[in-house]
């Protein structure tokens, strides 16, 4: 996949702010501090399209990037920071929940859970993680920070992961650096397969079509106006 453009569209809290575009997401979500604005930043080519929150585990939002105008990076908010209080913590499950119970159905091709590859998996991924086999969605878990430890750990480390989760052998689990940037070409390629070319063009076709029944109606609002605008034409007497 190559990524041509990619914008901050909208921040959203509740399901009624989100995209109405039909557009395919891909959400992100993983604990506070674990990396996750990094990595969209390294896999979308920029620097600070997504931004580190000034103060971990207080970000109660949800940021959509449209990539190259036809899908969605989604940047859910961080969770299992330690010291917030029970309401914040409540107030994340809530809005993940609800992000991804309303749109698994029609939107949603891919979540990709992110794991610091230097500590086990915290109760708190476990949970995360048993959320999304709950409610039926396709996963892919990206082990972050991989320039932190030799090489010769990686692969230590991701059979622990693999083992805390839980996960069976076709689960796929890729090591991310996004100072070294390695990575970045395997997950691009697993955002690309969940989507699939026919979803792309689907949401492309979608929004041409759209875009076609827009300029109708404009120029037919137009041709209403200049209709009014315009006096009849008096007609002449009949000759006596």
């Amino acid at each position: 996949m190559i990524i041509k453009n990619a914008e901050h569209e909208i921040t959203a809290v509740k399901p009624n702010q989100y995209p109405v575009t039909g557009f395919p997401e891909v959400a992100f979500v993983g604990r506070s501090n674990v990396g996750k604005s990094s990595i969209i930043n390294t896999l979308l080519n920029r620097k600070n399209l997504a931004r580190v929150g000034q103060t971990p585990g207080k970000t109660r939002q949800i940021n959509f990037f449209i990539v190259n105008n036809n899908f969605y990076l989604v940047d859910l908010p961080g969770y299992g920071f330690a010291n917030v209080s029970k309401e914040m913590k409540a107030s994340w499950e809530n809005i993940i929940e609800t992000y991804l119970y309303s749109r698994k159905q029609n939107h949603l091709k891919l979540v990709v859970m992110l794991v610091d590859i230097r500590h086990s998996p915290s109760k708190d991924d476990i949970i995360m993680h048993q959320w999304i086999k709950g409610f039926g969605m396709k996963s892919l878990i990206v082990a972050t920070k991989a320039d932190k430890i030799s090489r010769s750990q990686i692969n230590v480390r991701l059979n622990d992961i693999r083992k805390v989760l839980q996960l069976d052998k076709a689960t796929k689990i890729i090591p991310f650096s996004s100072e070294k940037r390695t990575g970045k070409d395997e997950v691009l390629e697993e955002i690309s397969l969940s989507m699939g070319e026919a979803s792309i063009e689907a949401a492309e076709s979608s929004r041409r079509i759209s875009c076609q029944d827009e300029k109708e109606l404009d120029e037919l609002v137009e041709l209403d106006r200049l209709g009014e605008e315009e006096e009849p034409e008096e007609l002449a007497e009949p000759a006596e």
